[in-house]
């Protein structure tokens, strides 16, 4: 059975968007947030999609 796009309960900085993509594709949450934490220093795009995760993807 595939693996479904929630967010982390167990895992969570803020809103667990992070850590529940990262269990999504089976990365490192840590790996995860750096990426964020880059696309939102180099183009503000990071935080604007973050925001649109943090209330679209179910708990």
């Amino acid at each position: 059975m595939p693996a479904k796009l929630r967010k982390s309960r167990s895992d969570k900085m803020l809103a667990g968007v992070c850590s529940g993509l990262a269990e999504y594709l089976g990365w490192d949450p840590t790996i995860v947030r750096i990426l964020f934490v880059v696309l939102a220093f180099s183009y503000g795009f990071a935080i604007f999609a973050y925001f649109i995760l943090a209330i679209v993807m179910p708990d």
